[in-house]
């Protein structure tokens, strides 16, 4: 349980965002109701952290047009020092979107653009039926009981990574494996330590480096083959391409980030209509599942937490004044409940309209690049869960995995059995 905050003291908030008990039954929404009361940016105070135990203190956007102005405004908010609260080394800057600005984030996001013809994005909706379809299989073949994270929400998204960068079906297992313990690594019930992370991601790293070696020698009709050999004109009139290493980090960046989200709003999503059942019944009566209720239930997940930024020069945000040098930390899940912007935005609505969420980023250069194929893996499942189920039943408790906002994702279902009951 949290306590309220009671009052600032200059601008300060008395909560320590960053403990992960927070998170352990989920996003903390009645405490962050509470804070947007007493302002949409507030500064959190100097705490000791995972990777900065001498302490560290930073502000917290949690309003819905301040965050998409924060969002916006790359010139005053740098994304170089990558997206966790805690700003990486300098020498890991400018190598991945994540981590970097201006013209260096335009080309990146250019060559990787490039990666995704249409003809590609073709292939891959046809690939996110196919595993849909597998995955259920698979269920319907055990029964119906399964775990809703680690059978149904989990594979998917990973599957359609490995199809992306064109991995073979003997490594899956093993890169899974990697992922999955890097993404837990920040939950202290983990047990996980900081030494044991950094293994974990060197190894994944090396294997990135051997798959780009050998999409180089031997390219295949897959996305990471046109990536190793994407170019587009730079500046000067030359040739840019993707670097082996800036290649590499994007597989990190597309492992762990491009899994997350999508088994978040899918996972979270399938517990919404467990607790609604009004809304289970009424997506279930209509002929599909409508892009509204997606972006509903996309909202309602709101599967990234928070994304950090450094301030650039001073200016002001808010009503706060900000100095150079500053890090803010934008909270996505509080902007989605912003009450100033969403109608009883603690009710789930199938057909709100507008629905301005931020789910993807507040808008701006770092928009996710990713949106819209995780979008199709959502309504994908949606829509075969729906047709080939009459219903979903809860069958034991949820778990939560609570790694804390230094990791962007600060919580996620980890575990829910359910039994799903197919049609004859």
């Amino acid at each position: 349980m949290h306590t309220a905050p009671t009052e600032l003291r200059d601008g300060e908030i008395d909560v320590d965002l960053t403990d992960t008990e927070l998170y352990r039954h989920g996003f903390p929404h009645e405490l962050f109701a509470e804070l947007r009361r007493q302002g949409a940016v507030l500064r959190h105070p100097t705490v000791p952290m995972r990777r900065s135990p001498d302490g560290f203190g930073f502000w917290v956007v949690i309003g819905h047009p301040e965050l998409q102005e924060a969002a916006r405004a790359s010139e005053a908010f740098s994304a170089a020092a990558g997206p966790m609260v805690i700003p990486n080394p300098a020498d890991r800057s400018g190598i991945a979107m994540t981590s970097s600005d201006g013209d260096t984030h335009t080309r990146l996001r250019k060559l990787v653009s490039a990666g995704f013809t249409p003809r590609m994005i073709a292939h891959l909706e046809e690939q996110v039926l196919r595993r849909t379809t597998q995955i259920l299989d698979g269920v319907a073949a055990a029964g119906g009981d399964c775990d809703l994270v680690r059978d149904l929400a989990y594979p998917l998204p990973m599957h359609i990574i490995a199809d992306i960068v064109g991995m073979p079906d003997q490594d899956r297992s093993w890169v899974f494996s990697h992922t999955d313990r890097i993404m837990r690594s920040n939950d202290p019930r983990a047990g996980i330590t900081l030494e044991e992370r950094a293994q974990l991601e060197a190894e994944l790293f090396a294997y990135a480096q051997r798959l780009g070696a050998e999409k180089r020698r031997n390219p295949a009709d897959d996305v990471w083959s046109l990536l190793a050999a994407a170019a587009i004109e730079d500046e000067r009139g030359g040739r840019s391409t993707l670097s082996d290493l800036e290649l590499d980090m994007f597989f990190l960046v597309l492992s762990i980030a491009g899994s997350e989200t999508t088994r978040n709003v899918i996972s979270q999503g399938v517990r919404a209509l467990l607790d609604h059942p009004e809304a289970d019944a009424d997506l279930r009566a209509r002929d599909g599942v409508p892009d509204i209720a997606i972006e509903e239930l996309i909202r309602w997940a709101s599967p990234v937490t928070s994304f950090g930024r450094t301030v650039n020069h001073d200016t002001v945000l808010g009503g706060r004044d900000l100095r150079a040098g500053d890090r803010i930390t934008m909270w996505f899940p509080s902007a989605n409940f912003d009450e100033r912007v969403f109608a009883e935005p603690f009710r789930l609505d199938l057909d709100r309209s507008p629905n301005r969420h931020v789910a993807f980023g507040g808008g701006g250069p770092h928009f996710c690049l990713g949106a819209h194929l995780a979008r199709r893996e959502i309504r994908t499942m949606f829509e075969q869960l729906l047709a080939r189920t009459t219903h979903i039943e809860r069958t034991g408790e949820p778990r939560w995995l609570a790694t804390g906002p230094d990791a962007a994702v600060a919580v996620s279902l980890d575990r829910l059995p359910v039994r799903l009951h197919f049609r004859r």
